[in-house]
């Protein structure tokens, strides 16, 4: 079986990730959207999840008493495996406000967004052009692969592993092969001694 490598640049050799900079940008851009995009594009920056996952969330998708958010890992080719992924309080705030005014009493569980993972991806896209972030990395895969180069520079490989929803840690392992402004801030905490 031939290996196919998974690169964070594509044939052009452009960076298919969001660097430190852009995500800033990014988020900072979310804070000026409506509520239910600015929460759906939150989500998405906070957890590194596909963008198929954070669409299906549902009403109790939301562990508040943990202060996480459960996800059913879309990739795999079953259904029924979930991670759990850790929020900042201030999302977890506006995310009980939010679906406060969604739940009804007494009703099973319910989206979390009322609209099409194709408008999704478009408010997604939206916030990346207003951020001044174009080109392959315009996209929530590049907020996700963003994500997950920013996480491995500060937890353990094997909890990113786990946020990301990787079967394997050979897979995680790539966001390891940084360079640019990633790469120097390594080498910085290196060569203060911070590592």
């Amino acid at each position: 079986m031939k290996e196919s490598r998974i690169s964070l640049y594509d044939s052009n050799g452009q960076r298919k990730y969001l660097n430190y900079q852009e995500r800033v940008r990014f988020l900072e851009c979310t804070n000026r959207k409506p509520l239910r995009k600015k929460l759906f594009c939150q989500v998405l920056y906070y957890t590194g999840a596909r963008i198929s996952e954070i669409h299906n969330l549902k009403t109790s998708s939301v562990d508040f008493s943990n202060k996480t958010v459960i996800l059913e890992t879309l990739k795999k080719r079953k259904r029924g495996v979930y991670r759990e992924i850790p929020l900042p309080n201030y999302l977890l705030e506006s995310l009980s406000l939010y679906i406060g005014h969604l739940t009804i009493p007494d009703e099973p569980p319910q989206s979390l967004w009322r609209y099409s993972l194709r408008s999704a991806s478009r408010y997604i896209k939206d916030v990346m052009l207003e951020a001044d972030i174009t080109g392959i990395r315009s996209c929530a895969r590049g907020l996700r692969h963003g994500f997950a180069v920013h996480a491995v520079n500060f937890a353990p490989i094997t909890i990113v592993k786990k946020w990301l929803g990787h079967a394997r840690l050979e897979t995680t392992a790539i966001y390891l092969d940084v360079v640019g402004v990633e790469e120097r801030k390594i080498a910085q905490n290196v060569w203060e001694g911070r590592w």
